[in-house]
């Protein structure tokens, strides 16, 4: 049965829809009706394959020689508004991380303390949703550290991470459920390859959910919200490229 059932990772790495479609890019590649279907059932097969093995399937994790020499920026390459150009200019060194919401204790994390926290380092590839893939080494506390130091309530269900950068003249956001926030792969990055994360790839802090496509990566996270929905935030669709691109919420690979 496996044997069957082709991967959402296969189909975007071959380009196999439509007759040989080609990869160009996330708008254009989402507008094929041929793509949007065969992707959302693969997402639908996906999560409930993952959940059924208790949410904690890990992504393949890879040695350093794997790593890519390159590794392509995609999205926002800049930080937005006059705050967050303070805070680059500044190292960072003023800069929290505010997690609030549905938790019982409120915080504001400077990068300092993000840093003290025990770490995770991880090499694992980046798959795109244009069809690209690139390996890198990510390192940062897991997220169900800093969740369990903000009591998170039984009852949140989703996290949403709101972005200092602004795609498409809207602000940038993203979303999870607790199943994949205390995923012991996903961390909050602040470092890259062995050096404190670029802007271009998001500095100072991006999320890391190992196993989702790359748009769900979100990158220049400022503030972790806890909720019980997703209505009310946005486009209510859970992300940028959800409410904007039709996405679909869950991006599993």
């Amino acid at each position: 049965m496996s044997k069957l059932i082709l991967s959402r990772r296969s189909l975007i790495r071959t380009g196999a829809l439509g007759g040989g479609l080609l990869l160009s890019g996330c708008d254009k590649l989402y507008q094929q009706p041929g793509f949007r279907s065969v992707l959302e059932s693969g997402e639908n097969l996906h999560r409930a394959t993952q959940r059924a093995l208790g949410g904690q399937a890990l992504a393949r994790e890879f040695r350093v020689s794997d790593m890519s020499p390159n590794f392509r920026a995609n999205g926002s390459k800049e930080g937005a508004g006059d705050e967050y150009r303070r805070h680059l200019a500044q190292g960072f060194a003023q800069w929290a991380l505010r997690v609030d919401g549905m938790v019982g204790r409120p915080l504001n994390l400077p990068l300092t303390a993000l840093q003290s926290l025990p770490q995770r380092k991880q090499i694992t590839r980046h798959d795109c949703v244009e069809g690209w893939s690139a390996i890198g080494q990510w390192q940062g506390p897991q997220l169900s550290h800093v969740l369990d130091l903000a009591r998170v309530s039984p009852a949140a269900k989703y996290l949403i991470f709101h972005c200092a950068d602004i795609y498409g003249g809207k602000p940038y956001y993203e979303s999870i459920d607790m199943v994949d926030a205390f995923h012991p792969q996903t961390i909050l990055a602040w470092q890259m390859n062995g050096r404190p994360l670029p802007q271009e790839h998001g500095a100072p802090l991006r999320l890391r959910v190992e196993r989702q496509l790359g748009y769900k990566h979100a990158k220049f996270v400022t503030r972790i919200e806890a909720r019980d929905t997703l209505a009310g935030v946005y486009g209510g669709k859970g992300g940028y490229w959800e409410d904007n691109g039709g996405y679909a919420w869950y991006a599993g690979i």
